[in-house]
């Protein structure tokens, strides 16, 4: 059961899941996890990536275990890697760059916000003559995996914002891109 792998894993430096963190009825993890330690939020103001769970278990007595919960969707969960996770990870390495390069990118066609998140819609990005272009990868949709596939970029549309217009410059994330000077 998930109690005692938990105590199989009390000298990890970390835990990483993935699925069991949403609100559905089969969203079994969570319990078990408040059950065994301090877990300090479930969701976060994103998309994709809503449900996320952090905090710090306590698999066995006088031990703890700090645990990233990913979502289960698979795109959710590779963009909550890439902007939790991977720069938790290289902080316990003891990276002093976090993150994966940002650049600034015209878009070549809308990203929407339907919803006051933040959104990180996947893109291809290119460049012509010193300039980034963005271009969505297809529909955005969580469970449509090949548009992470044919992802280099994640473009970010704030969540104030409605809708990034073609032609607008947007901030994007280098998922292709190591971080610099490492």
């Amino acid at each position: 059961d998930l109690e005692s792998m938990l105590s199989l894993a009390a000298s990890s430096d970390l835990l990483i899941t993935s699925a069991g963190v949403s609100k559905g009825d089969y969203d079994l993890v969570k319990d078990v996890l408040m059950n065994n330690g301090d877990m300090n939020f479930w969701s976060v103001c994103m998309r994709p990536a809503k449900p996320l769970a952090f905090g710090i278990l306590r698999p066995l007595e006088n031990s703890s275990l700090p645990l990233i919960g990913l979502p289960g969707n698979p795109v959710s969960a590779m963009v909550a890697f890439e902007m939790f996770a991977r720069p938790a990870i290289r902080k316990m390495l003891g990276f002093k760059t976090l993150h994966r390069p940002r650049v600034n990118g015209i878009l070549t066609s809308p990203i929407y916000n339907h919803d006051g998140r933040r959104v990180y819609a996947r893109v291809e990005v290119t460049s012509k003559e010193g300039i980034y272009y963005a271009s969505p990868t297809g529909p955005q949709g969580s469970n449509i995996l090949t548009s992470m596939t044919r992802a280099n970029g994640l473009a970010i549309c704030p969540e104030d914002i409605d809708k990034k217009d073609s032609g607008e410059t947007v901030e994007i994330v280098m998922i292709d891109r190591n971080e610099e000077g490492e």
